[in-house]
């Protein structure tokens, strides 16, 4: 019995000729976007605040980096005048007292 259907299915299918492609159901590309958009996870507000926090946080560093840079770059002009004014302080008094 199932050989007779099998048998008459491939019969059938070795008829059908492929004149047309077969196509798509009209709608069916937005019925397919609209079910993927309704099973996608909607944000609750917890991974809007993690990445303004780490965007803050990445601000903060950068902005204390700089600051921290610039510092040291201000007390280096800074001790190298004042090494300077001793240099020639101390190459005084040693001028003096060679003399």
């Amino acid at each position: 019995m199932k050989n007779n259907q099998l048998d008459r299915l491939l019969r059938s299918a070795a008829q059908a000729g492929e004149d047309a492609p077969p196509a798509m159901p009209f709608g069916f590309d937005t019925r397919v976007v609209a079910r993927w958009r309704a099973m996608s996870p909607r944000p609750n507000g917890v991974a809007g605040l993690l990445r303004r926090v780490f965007l803050a946080s990445c601000a903060m560093i950068l902005i204390s980096s700089l600051a921290a840079v610039y510092e040291a770059r201000e007390s280096r002009d800074v001790y190298n005048e004042l090494t300077n004014e001793f240099a020639i302080a101390d190459t005084a008094i040693q001028d003096e007292f060679s003399q």
